[in-house]
């Protein structure tokens, strides 16, 4: 019976080397054509700017062009969806918070399950969001702004990159936090929720630092406070709202790079030391932070230990202020 066990532990022994052996020599000729790195938001976007930054070091790396491709709707939903069901072995995803958390949370119904279909690839970078205003708005300090938009009451409204999105959860969780009401209005992405603000369709957002500075700088904006607990790195000269008497209020978006889940562990892991070593290297860094990102640059366990933590912390908020998709 040892005899016996010994065999089939040997043969067992034999089987992973060789399936190792295996994994290793697809990851070394992995990629051979095009890879594609989908985007669920429109050209201009945050989640644009990163894939584009990424592409060209990305494409030197692997020695195989690297396409942005924007698959636009239902808050990224769509883009991933996409990700999860390729199967060429050549298809990435650019992807922020609730496209690999909470989706399934939100709307049973979407078609692909982010912790089963998707593989966590790197991190990329973090950053909190900003809440900004219309230049020329009420209220001077963040707590008179606060004070101003109580008594507004539902007269204002809100825009946010789609039910579901990080800066919508944030927003009702801040209605809950601050005790004031502005309406949802949801748009395609963050370029036209600030077409929308200086058209003045809507009177306030969360939106990315990187993203929304240039507009405050420009005097078209006004950047009430951060949803960081402290100042931010990213925009120092900018209050956090805690600092303007919003309790236990702390929110970060990230983005991240994710595979189908089918994609083998070998490849996987190839790619996020290519992904982590870019994203860290100094010129990228500072690239990145211009565009409102503090680089983090994860193994894929990273992003799956962030993905656990935002899944729980995002889901709370969801059932709590009842939140779902029609």
């Amino acid at each position: 019976m040892l005899l016996h066990w010994n065999r089939r532990q040997t043969l067992g022994l034999l089987f992973s080397a060789l399936s190792a052996l295996s994994q290793a020599a697809l990851a070394a000729d992995w990629p051979n054509r095009p890879v594609h790195l989908i985007v669920g938001f429109p050209p201009g976007s945050s989640p644009d700017l990163t894939a584009r930054a990424l592409a060209e070091p990305l494409s030197r790396s692997l020695g195989q062009p690297v396409v942005v491709d924007n698959k636009v709707g239902a808050g990224g939903n769509i883009a991933a969806d996409a990700v999860a069901k390729a199967t060429d072995g050549h298809t990435l995803g650019l992807m922020i918070n609730g496209n690999m958390t909470i989706a399934r949370i939100l709307n049973p119904k979407v078609p692909y399950d982010p912790l089963r279909d998707l593989a966590p690839v790197s991190l990329i970078g973090t950053a909190p969001l900003l809440l900004a205003v219309p230049a020329g708005t009420a209220g001077e300090t963040p707590a008179q702004w606060l004070e101003q938009a109580r008594k507004a009451g539902n007269r204002l409204s809100y825009g946010s990159p789609g039910v579901g999105t990080v800066a919508h959860l944030g927003m009702e969780l801040l209605k809950q936090k601050a005790g004031i009401d502005p309406v949802h209005v949801p748009y395609p992405g963050n370029p036209q929720i600030i077409n929308a603000m200086l058209g003045g369709q809507v009177q306030l957002a969360l939106l990315p630092p990187g993203l929304a500075m240039p507009q405050v700088k420009a005097g078209k904006l006004r950047a009430v406070g951060t949803t960081s607990t402290g100042r931010s790195a990213l925009v120092p000269e900018v209050p956090s709202l805690a600092e303007a008497g919003v309790k236990n209020y702390q929110l970060e978006i990230w983005n991240a790079v994710a595979a189908p889940a089918s994609m083998p562990a070998a490849q996987v892991r190839k790619l996020s030391g290519i992904v982590s070593d870019i994203v860290r290297s100094p010129e990228m860094r500072q690239r990145l932070f211009q565009q409102g990102w503090q680089v983090v640059g994860s193994s894929p366990e990273g992003l799956k230990n962030r993905i656990d933590a935002d899944t729980k912390a995002l889901g709370h908020i969801i059932r709590q202020q009842k939140i779902e998709l029609n």
